[in-house]
Parts: structure tokens; C-alpha cells; sequence
């Protein structure tokens, strides 16, 4: 996978600033918050309509944030839950490392290789001109793809491992899409966090 892109964690993409630290967590604090999030999430399947027919999210998703962060997505409109204690405490510890306040999470959990994400850039409204995605992987590695918006050709992929974090800010969501495709290599359950900046409730 194309790693050399990155010089002093940052990936060198035209229109672009991502960070990518490939080891913001230890290995043991990692497998510690994997499992206390698998076990304590009440997770959930939502059912989205494509081309008149419903189908299921191909994944489990649970939305947490501060009481006025409701979110917009996939046509769904996602009122958060409370903060649980450690999704508080790894807030406070993204804060520190992006230096943003960041008042929401999505939790994206991947069972196996048929679970995806598909083409796509974070640019609702609500996120403000140039958002801050912050990006936390627990558990199995998956390839993360990255095209130029109007494009169809994979232009970077890159492996986000075990504890691994990826910020992507700046012009960033305006010009590049980004997926989780499946995959039908063998592949441990995986668990992203992607917190934000709710900035309004439209």
C-alpha cells in the first residue's frame, strides 16, 4: 500500500491535508477500547431506500454526541445517545491531538469482509466549509480507498491498521471521496470511530 505518500505523517494529495499516525494507540489500550465498545453499543442495522427498493446498510452503526448534535446521512436523520464515559474519554484525547472541539462520533462496525462503505465525502451541511474527520480504527485492517470527486479510478489506498488514526481536514471533503469496499480476503471484525464538528442541526 502506498504509505511513502506520507512524509512526517502527512499524505502529499493535491487539494488535500490528511494525517495519518499509524500508531496513536497502543496495542494494548486498542484491544482494551475494542472491546469495551463491541460489548457496550447498542448498535444498529438502518434500512436506506436506492432506486425505489429499501436495502440494509451493509455494516452496524450507532451515532453519540452532545444532546443537540442530530445528524444527517444517507437520507437518515440520527439523534445522538449520550456520551458513554469512554467515548468521553477518547474525545478529550482527540481534542488534544487535533485541537478541535468536536461534539460527535459515528461508529462504524465492519463484522467481515461483506460489510462496506461506499463512495462518498463528508460534506453535509452541517459539517461547516472544510470539516475535521477524525478517523479512529480498532480491530481488523481494511483498505481505505480515495478518488477524486467525478472520478471512478482509485487514486491512493492505504491500510488503516490496529490503533491507527487518520485526520482528514482542509479543502479535503470538496474534491476527494472515500469507501471501504468489501473485500473477500479473510479479515477480523473491525471498528472505526469518526468524530466531528456538528455546527448546526439542519
Amino acid at each position: 500500500m502506498p504509505l511513502d505518500l506520507f512524509s512526517d505523517s502527512h499524505l502529499q494529495l493535491p487539494d488535500a491535508q490528511l494525517e495519518l499516525h499509524a500508531q496513536w494507540l497502543d496495542p494494548l489500550t486498542a484491544d482494551a477500547w475494542l472491546h469495551q465498545l463491541l460489548a457496550q453499543t447498542p448498535w444498529q442495522q438502518p434500512q436506506v431506500r436506492l432506486y425505489g427498493r429499501v436495502h440494509p446498510v451493509p455494516r452496524l452503526v450507532a451515532w453519540y454526541g452532545d444532546e443537540d448534535a442530530a445528524y444527517r446521512y444517507s437520507g437518515l436523520q440520527h439523534r445522538p445517545l449520550p456520551w458513554t464515559p469512554l467515548l468521553a474519554q477518547i474525545r478529550q484525547r482527540l481534542q488534544a491531538t487535533v485541537g478541535q472541539a468536536l461534539n460527535g462520533v459515528l461508529l462504524n462496525y465492519y463484522r467481515d469482509g461483506n460489510d462496506s462503505m461506499g463512495w462518498h465525502s463528508d460534506d453535509e451541511a452541517e459539517l461547516g466549509a472544510n470539516p475535521v474527520i477524525v478517523s479512529l480504527n480498532l480491530g481488523g485492517a481494511r483498505r481505505f480507498d480515495l478518488r477524486r470527486k467525478g472520478q471512478s479510478r482509485i487514486e491512493h489506498s492505504l491500510r488503516l491498521e490496529h490503533g491507527s488514526l487518520l485526520v482528514m481536514a482542509g479543502p479535503t471533503q470538496h474534491y476527494w471521496q472515500h469507501q471501504v469496499a468489501k473485500t473477500r480476503r479473510p479479515c477480523a471484525p473491525r471498528l472505526n470511530l469518526t468524530f466531528r464538528l456538528i455546527r448546526s442541526t439542519a
